[in-house]
C-alpha cells in the first residue's frame, strides 16, 4: 500500500481523537456491506484513516504524539468495529507493536519509529504462524549475519494488516531462542505477503501469508520483546483490550442493524395484533435483553480500560494483575455479546433479513471469525483464579 499523499494529520488530544473516529466511522459504514460482499479490501479507507492522524494516537507526547489514554483508544476502536470490523481490526497490530517500541525500543529507535507513525505509516504483523505445537511455539528464526546485521527466515500465518503495510513486525526467535521483534519493510528482499486469507468473517482484513527467505535486517531493527515479560507489564492487556473493543463494536454495530430493520421493513407477526413489529412485546422484551448484554460489554470495556490506564499511571505486579483480569473480563463479555447479537439479529428481524444481498450476516460471521483469536474459556479461568485465591495471571501477552 502506499502511503497518503502528504503528511498526516497530528491529532492533539483525546477529545479530537474521538471525533475524527466518529466522523471516520460514519464514512466507513456506508460501503462496510459492499466491500464485504465483494472482498473489495479497503485501502482506500486505510489511506484516509492515515491521514487522518489516528494511527498516531498513541506516540508519546515527547515524541509529538498525543498519547491518548487506553480508554480514548478502546473507543476509537469500538466505533470503528460498529462501522465494519474488518477495517478496524487491520490496525489493532498496529497499535501493539508501537507499545512494543514504547517498552523495549532504544530512544534512536522510538525517534525513527515514531516519526514514521506520525508520517502516516502503518505497521502489518507477521506474529502467528501454523503447523506448530500450540500458539506460542515461533519458529522463525533471526540469524546473525554479517556486521551485526540479521537474517529473517520463516513463515507467518494470520497476518493482518501485513498487506496494507509499510512497515511489518515480525516476531521472531534468536539462537537463544529469547523473542526479538524486528521491523521490517514491507518490500524488503526476501519478504512476500501473500493474499491467501479466506476467512468466512472479516473477510477485508488480508489476513494471510507471509514469507521470510534470508531477509536481511539491520541491528537497528530488532527490538528485544523477551524482556517485556520479565516484570509487570501492559502488553497483553493492551492487545486485548482492542480485540475486546473490536467485539463490543461488532455487537453494537449488529444491534443498530437490527433495530433499524425492525423499525423499517420487518412485519408484524399476524398474533400479535400490532400494525408494525415495533409494537410486539415479544420482540421489545427481546432487544431490552440483546441490548442489556451489549450495554454490559460496553460498561466491561469502559472499566478494563480505566484499570489499564490507572496501571499505566503506576505499574506494579497488583495494578498489571488488575488490569489483566478486567480486560479478560470485557474480552469475555464483549465477545458473547458480539456472538448472540449478530445471531439474534435474524431472530428479531425475521426471514427477509436472511438474504444474502442484504448483508447482515456480516455481524455473525465477523464476530464468530473474530472471537476465535484466542479461548475465552482460558479467560474465565484465570478470572476464576483470580478472584477466589488471589492468583495473578500469567506474563505471556494474552491477558
Amino acid at each position: 500500500m502506499s502511503s497518503p499523499p502528504g503528511p498526516a494529520h497530528v491529532i492533539a488530544d483525546d477529545t479530537e481523537a474521538l471525533k475524527v473516529a466518529a466522523a471516520l466511522a460514519e464514512e466507513f459504514r456506508t460501503g462496510a456491506a459492499e466491500r464485504d460482499a465483494r472482498r473489495r479490501l479497503p485501502r482506500a479507507e486505510l489511506d484516509r484513516l492515515s491521514a487522518s492522524g489516528l494511527l498516531a494516537i498513541t506516540v508519546p507526547a515527547g515524541y509529538g504524539g498525543a498519547d491518548v489514554s487506553a480508554a480514548t483508544l478502546a473507543e476509537v476502536f469500538r466505533l470503528l468495529a460498529a462501522a465494519d470490523a474488518s477495517l478496524a481490526q487491520i490496525p489493532q497490530s498496529h497499535f501493539v507493536y508501537i507499545n512494543v517500541l514504547r517498552r523495549q525500543g532504544t530512544q534512536a529507535q522510538q525517534a525513527f519509529f515514531f516519526g514514521e507513525v506520525l508520517a502516516g505509516k502503518q505497521f502489518g504483523n507477521a506474529q502467528s504462524e501454523a503447523g506448530t505445537k500450540h500458539i506460542q511455539d515461533i519458529r522463525t528464526r533471526l540469524t546473525p549475519a554479517a556486521a551485526g546485521s540479521y537474517t529473517l527466515t520463516g513463515v507467518k500465518h494470520y497476518s493482518t494488516g501485513a498487506l496494507f503495510a509499510d512497515w511489518i513486525p515480525v516476531l521472531a526467535r534468536a539462537e537463544n531462542d529469547d523473542l526479538h521483534v524486528a521491523y521490517v519493510p514491507r518490500h524488503a528482499p526476501g519478504l512476500t505477503v501473500e493474499d491467501d486469507w479466506d476467512g468466512m468473517g472479516q473477510r477485508t482484513t488480508a489476513s494471510g501469508t507471509v514469507r521470510l527467505d534470508a531477509v536481511p535486517v539491520p541491528a537497528d531493527r530488532v527490538v528485544p520483546h523477551h524482556l517485556t515479560f520479565r516484570g509487570p507489564q501492559l502488553h497483553g492487556a493492551i492487545a486485548q483490550l482492542l480485540h475486546a473493543a473490536i467485539d463490543a463494536g461488532i455487537a453494537s454495530g449488529a444491534l443498530a442493524e437490527a433495530v433499524a430493520f425492525v423499525r423499517t421493513k420487518s412485519r408484524p407477526w399476524f398474533e400479535s395484533g400490532f400494525e408494525t413489529a415495533a409494537e410486539d412485546p415479544l420482540l421489545i422484551q427481546r432487544f431490552g435483553e440483546l441490548a442489556l448484554q451489549v450495554r454490559g460489554a460496553e460498561a466491561l470495556l469502559s472499566a478494563a480500560a480505566r484499570s489499564v490506564d490507572t496501571a499505566r499511571d503506576q505499574l506494579d505486579d497488583d495494578t498489571a494483575a488488575e488490569a489483566s483480569i478486567a480486560v479478560a473480563a470485557a474480552k469475555v463479555a464483549a465477545a458473547n455479546a458480539a456472538v448472540e447479537t449478530g445471531s439474534s439479529l435474524f431472530e428479531v428481524s425475521g426471514t427477509r433479513s436472511a438474504l444474502d444481498s442484504l448483508g447482515l450476516h456480516r455481524h455473525w460471521r465477523d464476530a464468530r471469525t473474530h472471537t476465535l483469536h484466542d479461548p475465552a474459556r482460558w479467560k474465565v479461568q484465570h478470572i476464576g483464579r483470580y478472584v477466589l485465591n488471589g492468583t495473578k495471571p500469567p506474563r505471556h501477552g494474552l491477558l
